[in-house]
Parts: C-alpha cells; sequence; structure tokens
C-alpha cells in the first residue's frame, strides 16, 4: 500500500495505516494545507474552489472529507460531482474560482484515489506550488474558520454540458460536417464518468453511441489504462457493431485512444500525432510533447512547417514549454490532448470532437489514416521498486554507459540512437522505474527494452 506526493498531486491506494496510504485523514490532511495555501495566493474575503471526481468506489467518501474540510476553512465549494478531469479545470476558469481539486487516480486500479490540484487558471500546479502545500501539511499551520465564517456547498451539474458547448464552439470543430457523415462510434468508459460525457458529446454531434462499459459505477471491467492488451472487448464490438471506430477513455477522460473499423488498435501514441496533423494543416505553428512520446509528432509538425519541442514528463511541464513556444497543440503521447483553444488541459472530449472533424474534412477510413503517420512501435515496460534500489545511481549508471549517444537528462534518462530511443525515469503516480523505447518494428522496440532492463538489474546487483 502506498501514498506518493508529487507533482502530480496526492496519490495513494484506500485503507491501511495513516501516512501509508490515502486514509480520510490523509485526505483531510492534504486538503486543508491546499485551501491553506489557496488563501496565500490571494488576500480576499471569499474564496471558491471547485471539486470534482471520477467514478470510482472510493470517491464519494473522499470528496466530502475534501469538500466540508475546505468548508471547515471558510471556503466556498462548487461540487461538480460526477465529473471529468478537464470539465474541472474549464470550470475553475468560467467560475472565476481560486482553484480546484479533481479526485481521480487517473489510470490506476480501482483501489487507488488522488487530489489532483488546481490552481486558478484552472491548470495543475507547478513544482514550486506543489511543495509549497507539502511543506504546509508537514509544518505548517493551518487555520480554520470560526463557526460564522463556514464556507457553503453549492451543487453545478451543468458543467459537461457546459464543457461541451465550449468545444462545439470552437472554429476546428465541423459539427455540421460530422452529423453530414453519420457515423457510429462504440464507446468503452471503463464505468466511470466518461460514460456521461462521451455519449453526450457524440450526441451534440449527431453521432450514434453505442455504449460499452458505460455506467459510471467505478466497477472498472478490466485494467483502466487504454492499452491494446486491456481492450478485446471493445475490438470485438467495433467490430460486431460495424462501428466506424471505437473510442476509449481512461476514469478521469484525459486520455484517449481509438480503435480503427477492423477492431484495431490506432495506437494510443498517434491520438495527438493525428489530432496535431489536423489542427496543423488548418493553423501551422509549434507542438510539444514529452520525452516519453512518439517521433511521429516531429514528423508530422515539420511536415506543416512547424517545429517541435520534447518537455519533461508531466502534464504541467508540457504545458509550460507549450506556453514558452506558443504551441498551437500538444499533449502526452499517451493519448493526452491540449488545445489551447480551449484550456491548457489534456481533454478526451475535444480530441474526439477534433478527430471527427478530420475524419469528416478526409472523407477516410480510420485504418487509412493511420497509414499516413510513419510507423513507429513503442514498448512500455517497467521495473518495480524497492528498498534496495537506489533508483538516482542506476540512472546516473545508465547515462556513463551511453555517453558517447545523444543524452537528455532533464527528467531520468533519454538515450537517443540513430534509429531508436530509450526513456528511463522513476514514475511520478507508481512506485516504479519506467522504461519506455521506440523502434522501426515491434520486435525491435521489445528487444531494445529487455537488454536495458537487463542491464539496470545488473547495475542493481553490483
Amino acid at each position: 500500500m502506498t501514498l506518493i506526493k508529487s507533482i502530480s498531486g496526492i496519490r495513494g491506494t484506500i485503507g491501511g495505516i495513516q501516512g501509508e496510504n490515502l486514509t480520510p485523514i490523509d485526505a483531510v490532511k492534504y486538503a486543508a494545507a491546499y485551501g491553506s495555501w489557496v488563501k496565500q495566493q490571494r488576500n480576499k474575503e471569499n474564496y471558491k474552489v471547485i471539486v470534482g471526481r471520477d467514478a470510482r468506489i472510493s470517491g464519494e467518501m473522499i470528496q466530502q472529507l475534501v469538500m466540508n474540510t475546505l468548508v471547515g476553512m471558510g471556503i466556498t465549494v462548487i461540487d461538480l460531482n460526477l465529473s471529468t478531469t478537464p470539465t474541472v479545470e474549464i470550470a475553475v476558469a468560467l467560475e472565476h474560482a481560486d482553484g480546484g481539486i479533481i479526485l481521480t487516480a487517473s489510470h490506476n486500479p480501482k483501489q487507488w484515489n488522488a487530489l489532483k490540484l488546481l490552481n486558478n487558471k484552472g491548470e495543475f500546479l507547478n513544482a514550486v506550488a506543489g511543495q509549497q502545500i507539502l511543506d504546509i501539511a508537514e509544518n505548517g499551520t493551518i487555520q480554520f474558520a470560526e463557526v460564522d465564517n463556514l464556507g457553503e456547498i453549492h451543487k453545478n451539474d451543468a458543467y459537461i454540458d457546459l464543457h461541451i458547448d465550449e468545444i462545439l464552439n470552437l472554429p476546428l470543430v465541423k459539427a455540421d460536417a460530422i452529423k453530414r457523415c453519420k457515423f457510429k462510434v462504440v464507446v468503452d468508459a471503463v464505468n466511470s464518468t466518461g460514460g456521461i460525457a462521451v455519449p453526450l458529446l457524440l450526441e451534440a454531434l449527431g453521432v450514434e453511441p453505442v455504449k460499452l462499459h458505460c455506467t459510471p459505477n467505478g466497477q472498472f471491467p478490466h485494467n483502466p489504462e487504454p492499452l491494446k492488451e486491456h481492450l478485446g472487448d471493445l475490438m470485438e464490438s467495433v467490430v460486431k457493431n460495424h462501428a466506424d471506430f471505437g473510442i476509449v477513455v481512461d476514469p478521469d477522460v484525459d486520455r484517449l485512444a481509438f480503435v480503427d473499423e477492423k477492431g484495431e488498435m490506432f495506437g494510443e501514441e498517434y491520438t495527438l500525432v493525428a489530432v496535431a496533423d489536423y489542427v496543423l494543416q488548418n493553423n501551422s505553428g509549434n507542438t510539444v510533447s514529452n520525452m516519453s512520446s512518439s517521433r511521429a509528432l516531429r514528423d508530422v509538425t515539420e511536415k506543416h512547417g512547424g517545429t517541435y519541442t520534447a518537455s519533461a514528463v508531466g502534464e504541467v511541464n508540457v504545458v509550460e514549454k507549450m506556453k514558452e513556444t506558443n504551441a498551437v497543440i500538444g499533449g502526452e503521447g499517451n493519448g493526452g490532448i491540449i488545445y489551447p483553444e480551449l484550456h491548457y488541459g489534456r481533454d478526451s472530449l475535444v480530441g474526439i470532437a477534433l478527430f471527427l472533424s478530420f475524419l469528416a474534412e478526409e472523407k477516410i477510413a480510420v485504418s487509412e489514416l493511420r497509414k499516413k503517420y510513419t510507423a513507429y512501435f513503442m514498448s512500455k515496460k517497467k521495473i518495480e521498486l524497492t528498498p534496495q534500489l537506489d533508483v538516482d545511481a542506476i540512472l546516473k549508471a545508465m547515462e556513463a554507459k551511453y555517453a558517447s549517444e545523444d543524452i537528455n537528462t532533464i527528467d531520468g534518462v533519454k538515450i537517443d540512437f540513430a534509429e531508436n530511443w530509450v526513456h528511463l525515469r522513476k514514475s511520478n503516480t507508481e512506485p516504479i522505474i519506467r522504461i519506455y523505447t521506440e523502434a522501426k518494428s515491434q520486435e525491435e522496440a521489445d528487444a531494445l527494452a529487455d537488454r536495458i532492463i537487463g542491464e539496470i538489474e545488473g547495475i542493481a546487483r553490483l
């Protein structure tokens, strides 16, 4: 059982011992620290924080603890209840709120939950702000409100609809063209809040949704990470229903992957590539993705005359680099689309709308669209951390071993070879070392990953 405090928020497993897991006491502790941090940002009389959650079994319990902690600090809470991460982000901006908290552990299994923390722009906190909150939690004095100054909870269940309205108003979302195509799409929402939001978006665009695992009860029917090995039901359903393609999102709807009309994976790395291709052919500019993402985005960007830049892993790092380079589209290769025209956050809903617009404009099948892009293959493996593993020492040793190659150490160690690459880093969200590789064949990518894992294990035994 684990409690991880990082740039990605406060994430842990439910139950167990306080301080070692995400227990009710820990939820209150970090919610109070966040509330104190919010009050430190601006000196004013009234504070407002947006709170929403995915459909995890523990979500309602954690949400009540978090909201009432903020109420006890004199902060007004706008309760979105079942929502999506991008919806909460948009609500912070539209409400002119002081911040937001999303209760979700993203792709982690059902025993996990987390507090994802937002600033007053509806964007994830940077490392400085995150550290300030951790310092308050561990060492600060937290001031609660007196009885006449308690906050209030106001429920608002309109924000998924408002989020969809904002998407439909985007110039590059071609709603009329999509409606004329009469698409049929299977939706796997892993029984979380995508089961509410994605069908509503599709219906607004005139697309027929076929719902698969769309009951928001938190009973994940498969591992919630949207990878090929977890999506057999979706692949079969697309073919069985003669659908144009399939959509899968993670529990909080900020990761997006597609299955083509033949029941084959489009490839989560190519979600961003395809959406960027559409955006760039209509609005030339620069792109950003993190260091663990495919080279295919660089290829597409350069085809359209733009400049591609890699950032450290983590949504906040991608956003900072996007602002720095004035990128028109960006995200993460795990299926995270960040479209600044709407907001600076990974958003599966806007990704779906832009992808549908691209298909409607190109009048092309999803399998044919995939063939337009260079075929890169990735291997994503991991090593479980133990107390005996010195991660920093391992990464230093790998950096030294490959010193003659093109090395980037802004986030772990990335080694760029002529025909492939490997990226090694300690996860922000799980107690593991991630090993990502990419090559021109799956066999080559897997072999490179296995070789690197063997070298790491050899170093660890020294």
